[in-house]
């Protein structure tokens, strides 16, 4: 299956970047044995798409995610951002794991302005910092530490974190993973809320297949390792999107179709 036209943020213009992986192949050396994991991945994202990566467990989702951050070159291929060589981290590509790795004796505020402070920005930017917390609801937590908060909490904080630095280009590696499932569910609104808001470009690695189908607007299968690209869907349905839609249940059965999972439909 073949994506259509890119669907852009709703009521925002698109600010993000447009990635492009040109043929990336990948590997790791493990006891003196190579691993295959990407093998001539191709993959065109428009400025502001929101595109999700399923695909079997290990099959790698999240190495190529590390990939377009810039956290390690690929052992063949090209990524670009805005047609401009990827050979390393860059504050226009922010990544957001499933562990929020907070700092637990620093405080929310803190922990939100260790970008600006690695950048030796924080005293001319310090607003950027409480418009950050203000943007996903923890204004009110400013002062309080890791231990304070819940997991949800802990991952807003770890998305504001990101947010304070104005990316292009947000790279979410099953964010959400560890929450429970109204937490989740939550959380996933406001994902689709700030994207909509502030129109950077969103790659989602999940597992969860109804996550990819709420958020993105295309859904990207893999195969099993090393991973190719299967198919690359597209969502057409505006935001809110409801669990129930039969247009989203088709395109459910058709994935785990995909991923050898008929039976459990």
């Amino acid at each position: 299956m073949v994506a259509q036209a890119a669907v852009k943020p709703i009521g925002h213009p698109a600010v993000g970047a447009s990635i492009d992986i040109g043929h990336v192949s990948h590997a790791f050396d493990i006891d003196g044995t190579k691993l295959e994991v990407l093998d001539d991945v191709s993959l065109a994202v428009e400025p502001g798409e929101f595109v999700a990566l399923l695909g079997p467990s290990g099959c790698g989702k999240s190495t190529l995610l590390r990939l377009v951050a810039g956290l390690e070159p690929p052992r063949s291929g090209v990524l670009r951002e805005d047609d401009i060589r990827i050979k390393g981290p860059h504050p226009s590509r922010v990544v957001v794991f499933q562990d929020p790795t907070l700092f637990p004796w620093r405080s929310v505020w803190d922990n939100v302005a260790l970008g600006l402070e690695a950048q030796g920005i924080l005293k001319a930017q310090r607003p950027r910092i409480d418009a950050a917390l203000e943007l996903v609801g923890l204004s009110a937590f400013r002062n309080a530490y890791p231990h304070q908060l819940s997991g949800g909490m802990a991952q807003r904080v770890a998305l504001a974190r990101a947010l304070v630095n104005d990316p292009k280009v947000l790279v979410l590696d099953e964010p959400l993973g560890k929450l429970d499932s109204l937490t989740r569910i939550a959380m996933q609104a406001e994902l689709v809320a700030l994207w909509q808001r502030k129109g950077f470009t969103t790659l989602l690695v999940t597992h969860d297949v109804e996550e990819a189908l709420v958020l993105a607007n295309r859904v990207v299968v893999l195969s099993d390792r090393p991973a190719r690209i299967k198919a690359d869907i597209a969502v057409e349905r505006p935001h809110p999107r409801h669990r129930g839609d039969p247009y989203l249940a088709d395109l459910r059965r058709q994935i785990l179709g995909l991923l050898g999972l008929e039976a459990t439909w």
